[in-house]
């Protein structure tokens, strides 16, 4: 499965044909045929389950030339606004599936049908399968008949006497739980049908009975029997489960929000695609194949966008991974209508493919990078893109040619973003041959490449040298075979696809459990944002345990994400281990899993559970979103005794300080075993370890200093974020917000200079001088950049809308009118602001109040 990317990208399988052949009340959700998964010499392909929560089709039926097309709904069904009018549709949708799963249950029974004679005769002389031929074909069959003839019993009596009373949820959410049973039989199914296959060549009285099974038609029917084969029939579970999984989107679409089967619904929804995901991290998907000259089948197991780094320059491939060889290739420029194609930069036999560490002799290249401003800039510049093409389609002006020129535009930023925010090095060697490096954008993302190669290698691969014209063929096939089309950027989704989600993800990693040796173990999270997946939260170092229990919970901020990833790793102290491509210590992946931020699912006012399975190991983690607008209001305290939520003025003068005791300890604490850390200030530390040290402080503990100098630098740093987060408002001033705005705007460096320094000198002084403290921390902190990876550009981005972002204003409220505005020219405005100042010379409280300007600027 391919994980190449921020998010999953439309696939080309059998699940496409999904729109064309969809009918709920005739075909039952018929699939592709036997012989629609051949590959084009024939050879049959591994099946793909889609999960993808975008495949939910509608209800369509067949016109008279045989195309599809949508149902008429009773009458008044058509606007769907209403409760009643939702749960008829819902019936609609429960009768059609009620319809297919008697089909299901039918092509079951006739599976099953010769598996009493086969035993009967297995222990004969002249059996037809022996009885373990009977247990691998035939695995599982039985027992996913009984759970799909219960589930059947039990909803049709509610179909059949239907209101809006009637609940169902509860025995979808069963269905849902009982997957483990598919899970057994996808695992087994590849060796069924090899089993088959072969019991068919060497028993004439098998291959006759395995091609003419007979499937009875729906009870309504009279005398309705198919014939079908026992290959297409074995093929049935495998579509099935996707399409229990689509109907409980189309469900949800139906019934109400406040009906008692909605939660139940979601449940079974969750535990259906996380059940696909994890079957797809684990099947081989070999879908698309080729020939060779010698007749043998190569084929395609995976391909996707990767940056490699050539001459010193990055470059962006398509890169193939075949049964025996990895092709690397870049598409060819064309003439308009001329076909694509795609031109071979270098291919690496598997046999002669290696991951080794570099030698001492080696060094690495010269990587071109932009610096992270520039990286920042980019995507400020998209986000500003895509505002602008949001308010020329509610324009409505028509004037398609505005969006397509700003479409190419944004198309262009968001390629040049791709091309340059990876960092994560992959090297891949040939053992007679040179070396290639790539970078990637994840962990996750490069331990996917290294496990589908290593295991083919695991077979007995021969090496392969192709001639120039096999190697013309093969790359001239890429293109039919290629499953991933486009790179993923927004300019080619689809409008309909969901943008993703803005604001705060509330995640608490609980436990782990399934590892079979004690090991130091701890867990990274993903998130998807501008095209690339980002790490946002790594948890402590659980030691020398099979059974981690970290209970922990990180706030990570989602820029349009529509997908979490949780890794687990076992930590590494051997520092003999060194890897020379990042200088850091390899840690080793125990297991990786991602979820979909459905965001049904995930916009509830209630931690939502869930658990990832990855390689027999469960992670349990809980989550909980915040949209942008809730999360930026600043809330006034109540409680005016402690120092959250209260005003700095008050604060200082209740402590009879210069600046709040929190700011000087969090900044004491950091600068004494934090301006080390990489990310200080980005990464997310633990909630619950932030909202102590809030509590501690707001409380003014004594043992304040002991929790400090215990706690994690993570946590330290975000009590310090959420401080200035929670002033009832910015640091800076919301009447000096629009100054401000103005002066950053000047492009006469003296005027700016000017208009910057007086408004500094209009701050109240607790204000003044509390910002000039952060200032100069802030400046140490960046000296360490080679190190802590902390630019003033990356502080900036992290503290400018912390420090100048308005309290509850007309300001504020225009700002957030649309989700992908995160990055607006304010909030960008806000990001320039503090970075001014951080690249300034060092500035002086007392200087500030001495000089005079010649002229001052009203605010």
């Amino acid at each position: 499965m391919e994980h190449l990317s921020t998010r999953e990208l439309p696939r080309l399988s059998w699940i496409d044909t999904l729109y064309s052949n969809f009918n709920y009340n005739t075909d039952g959700y018929e699939g592709d045929t036997a012989e629609d998964r051949k590959s084009q010499d024939g050879s049959e392909t591994m099946p793909f389950i889609d999960e993808s929560p975008t495949m939910s089709p509608h209800l369509c039926a067949r016109g008279q030339d045989g195309e599809a097309v949508s149902p008429t709904p009773p009458e008044g069904l058509l606007s769907g606004g209403d409760t009643e009018k939702g749960l008829e549709m819902k019936k609609l949708v429960l009768s059609g599936f009620l319809a297919s799963e008697e089909i299901y249950i039918n092509q079951l029974e006739a599976l099953l049908l010769p598996v009493k004679p086969f035993k009967a005769t297995a222990t004969t002389s002249k059996p037809v399968l022996t009885m373990e031929q009977i247990e691998t074909i035939f695995f599982m069959i039985q027992d996913i008949f009984v759970i799909h003839k219960e589930f059947y019993d039990a909803i049709s009596p509610n179909i059949q006497q239907w209101d809006e009373k009637v609940t169902v949820g509860h025995l979808f959410q069963k269905l849902a739980s009982q997957l483990g049973v598919y899970k057994a039989f996808v695992d087994n199914y590849k060796v069924a049908v090899e089993t088959a296959e072969k019991c068919s060549l060497a028993n004439s009285q098998f291959q006759k009975i395995s091609e003419n099974l007979k499937v009875k038609g729906p009870k309504e029917s009279k005398d309705c029997t198919t014939t079908a084969t026992m290959e297409a029939l074995l093929y049935k579970p495998i579509d099935r489960v996707t399409r229990s999984t689509l109907v409980l989107h189309d469900l949800l679409k139906h019934t109400p929000k406040d009906h008692p089967d909605f939660p139940l619904l979601q449940d079974a929804l969750r535990i259906s695609q996380n059940f696909l995901s994890s079957i797809n991290e684990e099947i081989d998907p070999r879908r698309t194949a080729v020939t060779t000259p010698k007749g043998e089948v190569r084929q395609l197991v995976k391909d996707g966008f990767l940056v490699e780094v050539s001459e010193g320059t990055r470059k962006l491939r398509h890169v193939f991974l075949f049964t025996d060889l990895l092709l690397c290739a870049k598409m060819k420029k064309t003439a308009v209508g001329r076909h694509q194609q795609y031109e071979c930069k270098w291919y690496i036999p598997l046999a002669d493919l290696s991951f080794q560490t570099l030698d001492d002799s080696d060094s690495l290249p010269h990587i071109q990078t932009l610096p992270e401003h520039e990286i920042e800039e980019m995507k400020i510049k998209i986000s500003s893109i895509k505002s602008e093409i949001q308010k020329e389609k509610k324009a409505q002006k028509s004037q398609s040619r505005n969006v397509d020129r700003l479409r190419k535009k944004m198309n262009e930023q968001e390629s040049c973003l791709l091309l340059h925010s990876p960092t994560i090095p992959f090297r891949i060697h040939n053992k007679h041959g040179k070396s290639y490096l790539f970078l990637l954008s994840s962990d996750y993302e490069r331990s996917e490449w290294r496990e589908s190669i290593q295991k083919l290698q695991k077979k007995d691969l021969q090496a392969c040298v192709l001639s120039s014209v096999e190697l013309q063929v093969l790359t001239g096939s890429c293109f039919k075979l290629r499953t991933v089309h486009n790179i993923p950027v927004t300019s080619n989704k689809d409008d309909e696809e969901s943008p993703g989600l803005y604001g705060f993800l509330h995640v608490i990693v609980h436990k782990a459990t399934g590892f079979k040796e004690s090991a130091n173990l701890y867990c990274t999270l993903e998130v998807d944002s501008f095209g690339y997946f980002v790490s946002k939260a790594i948890t402590r170092v659980f030691r020398d345990t099979t059974e981690p229990q970290w209970n922990e919970e990180f706030e990570i901020e989602l820029e349009g994400s529509q997908c979490l990833r949780i890794l687990c790793y076992e930590k590494c102290y051997d520092k003999s281990k060194l890897n020379k491509d990042d200088n850091e210590i390899v840690d080793k992946i125990m297991g990786k899993g991602q979820v979909q931020l459905d965001p049904q699912t995930v916009q509830s006012k209630n931690w939502h559970m869930d658990v990832i399975e990855m390689n027999g190991i469960k992670v349990e983690f809980s989550m909980k979103f915040t949209s942008r607008d809730l999360s930026l209001k600043r809330t006034p305290s109540k409680k005016q005794s402690g120092v959250f939520g209260v005003k700095i003025s008050v604060v200082t003068k209740r402590e009879r300080s210069k600046v709040p005791y929190i700011v000087r300890q969090c900044i004491e604490e950091v600068e004494k075993r934090g301006i080390d850390e990489v990310g200080i200030y980005r990464i997310s530390g633990v909630a619950t370890d932030i909202q102590a040290l809030k509590a501690a402080f707001d409380a003014n503990t004594k043992d304040i200093l002991m929790m400090l100098s215990d706690m994690d630098i993570n946590a330290i740093a975000g009590t310090l974020k959420l401080y200035f987060r929670e002033l009832p408002e910015p640091l800076l001033t919301d009447r000096l917000y629009p100054a401000f705005m103005e002066g950053i705007a000047l492009s006469d460096p003296a005027a700016k200079e000017n208009c910057m320094m007086h408004l500094l000198r209009s701050l109240p002084d607790p204000n003044l001088i509390t910002f000039l403290t952060l200032l100069e921390h802030l400046k140490r902190v960046a000296e360490k950049e080679p190190v802590n990876k902390m630019s003033l550009h990356n502080l900036a981005t992290v503290f400018g809308p912390t420090l100048l972002r308005p309290s509850e204003s007309e300001i504020s409220k225009a700002h957030i009118t649309l989700a992908s505005d995160i990055w607006s020219h304010d909030v960008m405005a806000q990001v320039q602001v503090l970075l001014y100042y951080l690249q300034h010379p060092p500035i002086s409280f007392a200087e500030l109040k001495k000089n005079t300007l010649y002229f001052s600027t009203d605010v």
